[in-house]
This record gives structure tokens, C-alpha cells and sequence, in this order.
């Protein structure tokens, strides 16, 4: 049985008539656009990496392949002459066999294939740089947008699963103190389909490999409920059976405490998986750590973990970043114990050893005091892991790849040397 995910305020995207090319500013346009002022079009010689003073308004941005749900894009091919059974040769070509170029998609007429190259591009990110550790089985891709911004992925390989990790803006506002991503602030939210072409990207990654994507975390860059709409759009597509079929017990979002969304979130038809960045025990700690916390403070944030536990019946997580001297103390992993033991939550409490930023004042514990935090939580009955991440000696922590682009042209990073570097080991959290 297919079920949607309910999806409010999202235009539905159509081809153009056959006799009709539209332009980039027309809402619902899927044509291939002209790229923005001082870009050459992607994969041309001479690329430009400067960025727009300001977002480009949304119904200018190019809409792809990936944005499309399958129904529009039946509708949309239906308004053509063609046949619905043709939009479903394209999602099993795009997203079961993982065709980057419609030339690939032999069962499709010529003509077809021709008209599909010339309106809707598949994807509109390019990657630009791989950074590969763990004998390839972490991968970390930095993505650069149309409008010449920069997002980051990472695949991790395990024996039992392998797990995407999707941004899903580009920056954040939320403005964690110990998170590069939000250095620089909000630019703007991804699209569905610039989050749908990281996962196909990742699992074309895996493929390679010789294994299978089973797992996504949007624990990216940006905060996923703050894009609501368009995360929303994306967990549709990707939970289609006519495309990847992710299952809902295979997807989960982490928030930093949007308490309307995860109401709106517990009522969505999928039972998604729910991850809350905790990360401090009270409002005082909190406050200084996630900006976020002075308008849903944490008392309001658990009780919304509550409503969704028990609306979903699906066990929270809660991340926790320890960082030395700020939230590792004793008292603090004991009053952290209190807190959830109180609340009717089923929950699981995932310790990640911060891994330090460069611009940021802030440091992992020592080991001795990661295993004590651990076992205070452990002894007043709270499911508990380390989560250690990788990788610590580069810069490659969440949004830290981002902040170095900045600085990296596109020819550099286009060569091979910089697009396969491999390095000794990569930070990201152990999922």
C-alpha cells in the first residue's frame, strides 16, 4: 500500500506543453535555467564561485528531476502525449538503477530522452570534493548548488547497514554554540530534490562498494524542521515504493527543539524516527548552548518528546555533546538521568564526544569522564551509547568542509586530486 505524506502549501511541479519552453522565473518551470548572474551553466569551463548577496526567490530556482513526485510527473508527461506507464520507466531508472543521464534510459524512446535532457535536468548539485577514510567505508561529499553555495554528505559503511547523512540547508539559524554549520548563519533551505540527490548520490556511493543504502539521518547541515515543507516533500518522494521505498523505520530526523513541527511531525501518516539535540538538562545550560531553547525551553521540548512517543510509538533519541567543563559534570549527567526518568518518554540517550571546530572554543572530555557521564546516566536507568566520532585530527566536522570551500575555487576543487582526496580519517557521528 502507498502511503503519502501529507504536504501542504507545496506547488505541484508540471512540464511545459509540448509547444512551450518556459523560462527559470516562471513558477512550476522544470526547464533547464540559465544559471544566475556571473555562472556559467554546471560542468562548463570556467565556473564561477560567487554567491548571491541573496537567496534566489523560489519560483526562479531550477526544479529537477528529484523535486518531482511521481504523480506530477505522470501529470506532467500526460500533458505531452505520453503514457503514465512512461513516468514510472523514469522513477525506476532514476532511482532503482540510479541513472544519472537519461541516455542510459534505453526502454524510453529517443525523442523522449531528448525532450527530458532539453526541460528537466535530474539533479542540480555537483559534487566537488570526496574526502574518504576507513579503507572507503566513510565518505564525506561536498555538494556545490546551482546558486553556487556549498552542502555537505556523508555515507558510512557498517557490517549491518549503511547510513546517508542529509543536510537539508544551506547554514542554519538555529546557531548551536558548538556547530560550524551555523557560523555563517541561514542562506537559504534545499530543495527536495538537492536533499533526493544527495541520498541517490550516496547510494550510487554504495553501490559502488558492492553494498545497498538502508539507512538515512537528516543530521546534516540545517535544521529539518525548520524546513518543514520541503523535508516533508522529500521523505514522500523517498518513501515511495515506485522509487527508493525507504520505510519510515528506516528514516529518522533530528531537531534541535522546533516543538510545533514534532507535533506536526507525530501526525504525519509515517512514524518517523525522532532524534532531539538535548544536549544540557536544564534551561540555564541550554540557553547558552542552543539559542533555540529561550522560546521552547526544555520542559516544553519533553513534553513534546512525550506526545510523539506516545502518539508514534516510537522511542525518542536524544544527542548529547559533551564538551569538557560545560555539560560533562557529574551533577549534570546526574540531573540529566533525573529529568528523563521523570517523563514518560521511551528513550535512548546518544553520547557523541564532541569533535572540536577550529573557530570554536570548545573540546571533547577525556575518556575517563566520557565513561563516567556514561555510566551516571547507565546507573539511573537510561539506555545509553557512545557515539564517538571520527576522524578528529581534520577539519571535517558537520558544515567545517562548507566553511573551507569558502575559500577553494572550483577549479581546484574540480581537479581529481581534490575531488578523491583521501584522508587519514573523517568526523562524523557514529550512526
Amino acid at each position: 500500500m502507498r502511503v503519502m505524506v501529507s504536504l501542504r502549501s507545496v506547488p505541484t511541479h508540471t512540464l511545459p506543453p509540448a509547444n512551450e519552453r518556459m523560462t527559470p522565473a516562471s513558477p512550476g518551470a522544470v526547464s533547464s535555467p540559465a544559471p544566475p548572474a556571473g555562472m556559467a551553466p554546471l560542468g562548463s569551463p570556467g565556473e564561477s564561485t560567487a554567491r548571491r548577496s541573496r537567496p534566489m526567490p523560489r519560483a526562479e530556482r531550477p526544479v529537477s528531476l528529484y523535486d518531482l513526485t511521481l504523480d506530477e510527473l505522470v501529470t506532467g508527461l500526460g500533458q505531452r502525449g505520453h503514457a503514465p506507464y512512461r513516468a514510472r520507466q523514469i522513477y525506476e531508472w532514476a532511482y532503482a538503477h540510479l541513472a544519472g543521464d537519461y541516455e542510459v534510459m534505453t526502454p524510453l524512446p529517443k525523442t523522449l530522452r531528448a525532450e527530458l535532457a532539453a526541460e528537466l535536468s535530474i539533479s542540480t548539485l555537483t559534487a566537488v570534493r570526496d574526502l574518504e577514510t576507513d579503507d572507503g567505508e566513510t565518505i564525506k561529499t561536498l555538494y556545490r548548488t546551482f546558486d553556487g553555495e556549498f552542502v555537505e554528505t556523508v555515507l558510512m559503511l557498517y557490517p549491518d547497514r549503511a547510513t546517508v547523512c542529509v543536510s537539508c540547508q544551506v547554514g542554519c539559524a538555529v546557531g548551536c554554540a558548538f556547530c560550524a554549520t551555523g557560523l555563517g548563519g541561514l542562506t537559504r533551505n534545499l530543495s527536495a530534490g538537492e536533499m533526493m540527490a544527495q541520498v541517490v548520490g550516496a547510494a550510487r556511493q554504495a553501490k559502488a562498494r558492492g553494498r545497498t543504502l538502508t539507512n538515512l539521518v537528516m543530521m546534516g547541515m540545517g535544521e529539518p524542521l525548520q524546513a518543514y515543507e520541503a523535508t516533508m516533500r522529500f521523505i514522500g518522494i523517498l518513501h515511495d515504493p515506485a522509487g527508493m521505498g525507504f520505510g519510515a523505520r528506516r528514516i529518522t530526523i533530528s531537531t534541535s527543539g522546533v516543538v510545533p513541527k514534532i507535533d506536526a511531525l507525530a501526525e504525519q501518516p509515517l512514524a518517523i524516527n525522532l532524534a532531539v539535540s538535548l544536549h544540557a538538562p536544564n534551561d540555564a545550560l541550554r540557553d547558552r548552548l542552543v539559542p533555540l531553547n529561550r522560546r521552547y525551553p526544555v520542559g516544553e521540548l519533553l513534553d513534546a518528546c512525550e506526545r510523539y512517543a506516545r502518539k508514534t510509538g516510537r522511542r525518542v533519541s536524544f544527542e548529547y555533546a559533551l564538551m569538557a567543563g560545560v555539560n560533562d559534570g557529574d551533577e549534570v549527567a546526574a540531573e540529566l538521568a533525573e529529568t528523563l526518568r521523570a517523563r514518560d518518554i521511551p528513550c535512548h540517550v546518544n553520547l557523541i564526544p564532541l569533535n572540536p571546530v577550529d573557530l570554536l572554543p570548545y573540546e571533547r572530555p577525556s575518556q575517563a569522564g566520557i565513561d563516567r557521564f556514561a555510566a551516571i546516566l547507565s546507573a539511573g536507568g537510561i539506555a545509553t551509547t557512545v557515539r564517538y566520532s571520527r576522524g578528529v585530527e581534520i577539519a571535517a566536522a558537520c558544515g567545517q568542509l562548507r566553511v573551507q570551500a569558502g575559500t577553494m575555487t572550483m577549479a581546484d576543487a574540480a581537479t581529481p586530486t581534490a575531488r578523491h582526496e583521501v584522508v587519514g580519517s573523517l568526523a562524523s557521528s557514529d550512526l
